[in-house]
């Protein structure tokens, strides 16, 4: 009896070993998995933009080597544009390189999707084709293209190393633009893809900006889910900060719209 009790007793106490350690092997698991996963995103993502980055390098280039002296502000501000999108895409590069290990990743194929869609659907209008817009209307637009690129390094620089495409949480960046809005990085991105819309405007180019747009704003929902499980404050964060619209923005309307009313 007393052998059959103690093998009774050390039978169930290696029960729990057995389950912490197959515990352990699943977590340890779960963390080779992710690991690989972030090893093959960041390599495809450095492999795509190392692509756009070195696209981008030959068109300036191309431009510095076509350049003759008495051109117009139009070629200027396009050159400009040129030479500031390159530059977005190196810090993006640079970045994505440099970038500090997911604390936390939006699951399934919906927010991948999304993320993708939304980054690089922009890419497919400059296959379309290029009306004549007029000297007036063509600056506007390249300088749209401009501003968007130049405030979008801007954001970045504060984003810093917690840049992702997919919906990852990294570090929490609450200063800067990011004390204006949540996400001013897709809304300097949209401005630039405003300006390239107007350089191929047709309904094809509309069409293709809103259903963009419609995925950046799905992939905000997944990227402030995330945050919100990784960042208990984010929720604090979220409720000071608009989205995407400036309070500012409202305030100002808001007294037009009281002053209007004061006069009428």
């Amino acid at each position: 009896m007393t052998i059959i009790a103690a093998g009774l007793l050390s039978g169930s106490s290696s029960r729990p070993k057995d389950g912490a350690r197959r515990m352990g092997r699943r977590v340890t698991e779960s963390l080779r998995i992710a690991s690989a996963r972030e090893v093959l995103g960041k390599a495809s993502l450095l492999a795509a933009i190392g692509v756009f980055a070195t696209l981008k390098a030959m068109e300036v280039k191309s431009e510095l080597m076509s350049w003759e002296p008495g051109h117009g502000i139009e070629s200027h501000v396009e050159f400009a544009a040129r030479v500031a999108g390159l530059g977005f895409v190196v810090l993006l590069l640079s970045l994505t390189l440099l970038r500090f290990k997911p604390k936390e990743t939006a699951e399934g194929s919906e927010p991948r999707i999304c993320a993708l869609i939304g980054s690089f659907l922009s890419l497919s209008l400059v296959a379309l084709p290029m009306p004549d817009l007029g000297p007036v209307l063509r600056v506007i637009a390249i300088c749209l293209v401009l501003a968007g690129w130049l405030l979008s390094i801007y954001v970045l620089a504060w984003l810093g190393r917690s840049f992702s495409i997919v919906a990852q949480a990294r570090r929490l960046v609450r200063r800067g633009p990011y004390a204006v809005v949540r996400h001013p990085l897709y809304v300097t991105e949209e401005i630039a893809i405003i300006g390239v819309v107007l350089l191929y405007l047709s309904p094809l180019a509309i069409l293709i900006a809103a259903v963009q747009w419609a995925f950046q704003l799905r992939r905000m929902t997944h990227e402030e889910r995330v945050l919100r499980g990784a960042f208990p404050e984010y929720s604090d964060y979220a409720a000071l900060t608009p989205k995407i619209i400036p309070r500012q923005f409202w305030r100002r309307k808001k007294e037009s719209s009281n002053r209007f009313q004061i006069a009428a």
